[in-house]
């Protein structure tokens, strides 16, 4: 069945450049291990960490998306591997070193207890010494909410807290907005 994003996908590149904050923190954290990716879309932030020498598995229900991004992986022989999957529905945390979950989390009404359990999954499966990257909107109660989920373990250490603005082209309408954010990195 196809996805709303296979049709946005036809645009290449849909989303523009990763946030530079993001690509900055994880070009000079380290340690470049074993990324997960979710929600990756066409790889706008997996495809550029594996140019940084991490070893990116990217998960998202586009099958457009995914097929741009491994394309592209394979063109550049990157240590990259989109996966077809269900977001929700994935529970192998414990086999990556950074989860990033970028753009993931709106916490609108209907969606935000999903949500807020997948994040309470993902912290209590992945092991200690894991990083959990989360690049969010710093609109209405987001990181609010966020911050009373990470809170919520009592036992992770956050790394980063960085605000920063995000400026959306659309090339074909020239429409421009720009977005206030919040680059959140914990550790377990």
């Amino acid at each position: 069945m196809p996805v709303t994003y296979d049709k946005y996908y036809q645009t290449e590149n849909l989303f523009g450049e990763p946030y530079p904050e993001l690509i900055k923190f994880l070009a000079e954290y380290p340690k470049k291990g074993k990324v997960l990716d979710l929600g990756c879309g066409q790889g706008r932030d997996a495809i550029p960490l594996a140019r940084l020498g991490y070893a990116v598995t990217g998960i998202d229900n586009s099958k457009v998306g995914i097929y741009q991004m491994n394309q592209t992986g394979k063109d550049e022989n990157l240590n990259l591997v989109g996966r077809v999957e269900d977001i929700y529905a994935f529970d192998k945390f414990d086999e990556f070193d950074i989860i990033l979950l970028d753009s993931m989390f709106h916490f609108a009404k209907k969606d935000r207890e999903k949500e807020v359990e997948l994040i309470k999954k993902i912290i209590s499966k992945i092991k200690k010494g894991s990083l959990v990257v989360v690049c969010i909107q710093d609109t209405g109660k987001k990181v609010q909410i966020l911050n009373q989920v990470i809170d919520f373990e009592k036992q992770l250490n956050r790394l980063a807290d960085k605000k920063f603005k995000y400026t959306f082209e659309e090339h074909q309408s020239r429409h421009k907005s720009e977005t206030g954010y919040r680059l959140i990195v914990f550790e377990k």
